[in-house]
């Protein structure tokens, strides 16, 4: 039987296209974490993990100390929740195909889990809205390849991060989730500003998931007081986190642009977390 497979979209622009080349730059980047990593001995008991989705150049070693907190876990499902960046739609869409390719390898999806969350909801839908071009869900694919055993995906774009949506994808995600499965939130933070009004809009972020303040950061980002282009993958993952009384957070790294290119004058903000038991 035929299946239908999400190919690499960024590939060769987001992180390299050559297995082996992605196999080197990731391990590089997680022994550079590592060395650098303060909180350690959490990441077996990880609900979620908060990472950063540009180009691995700029927020790979950022992302990296998060996956390492996970690295070896006993999880046999990962969530990975997106925003869109190409797309608009209303709702939350759930890949309908297979699996997913990487140049590491096909990761399945996890069909039974993509059929509960959408079973019964007219916001929760399956399709290909939003998962033709995004790089935002892909990034993190080839992290989970290098940290984890086998696993499959059950992979999900907002395409409008209303509250609503956000809340909605919540509750399904608490219903079925499990000791086996980890939750990825992918987001950026402030973009193209100047790097001191960077770290002041960025801190906002950092300072609610510290606090596990969830309802505090949407609030800030519907009245602009913060940005984050994911941040409704982030308060998924903490609204379900929550629900199921998970309520321990850590903010493992924060970064920008300018730490890799020099400009202080337009950067984007990135940062990684822990939420766990």
């Amino acid at each position: 039987m035929h299946q239908i497979i999400r190919q690499p979209a960024v590939a060769g622009m987001f992180y390299p296209a050559s297995e082996s080349q992605l196999r080197n730059e990731l391990r590089l980047m997680l022994d550079i974490a590592v060395m650098e990593l303060q909180e350690e001995g959490s990441g077996k008991n990880a609900f979620g993990i908060i990472v950063p989705h540009a180009g691995y150049v700029y927020s790979g070693i950022t992302a990296s100390y998060a996956y390492n907190q996970i690295k070896g876990g006993d999880f046999k499902t990962v969530v990975v929740i997106s925003p869109s960046h190409r797309e608009y739609f209303s709702g939350v869409c759930l890949y309908n195909g297979d699996a997913y390719r990487t140049p590491l390898g096909i990761i399945p999806v996890d069909k039974d889990k993509v059929d509960k969350l959408t079973y019964e909801s007219d916001i929760i839908f399956k399709g290909t809205e939003g998962h033709r071009q995004e790089h935002a869900l892909e990034v993190q694919l080839p992290f989970l390849q290098m940290v984890l055993d086998e696993f499959s995906l059950v992979p999900i774009v907002i395409g409008d991060q209303n509250k609503k949506f956000v809340f909605a994808l919540a509750e399904k995600l608490s219903e079925i989730v499990d000791d086996k499965t980890l939750i990825v939130a992918s987001s950026d933070l402030s973009h193209f500003h100047s790097k001191k009004e960077a770290d002041y809009l960025d801190s906002i972020v950092e300072r609610r998931i510290t606090e596990f303040d969830y309802q505090g950061l949407q609030e800030d980002l519907e009245f602009h007081r913060c940005e984050a282009c994911g941040g409704g993958p982030i308060i998924s993952l903490m609204r379900t986190a929550d629900l199921l009384n998970k309520k321990k957070s850590v903010v493992l790294h924060r970064s920008d642009s300018g730490d890799v290119s020099g400009d202080k004058d337009e950067v984007v903000g990135y940062l990684s977390a822990m939420i766990y038991e």
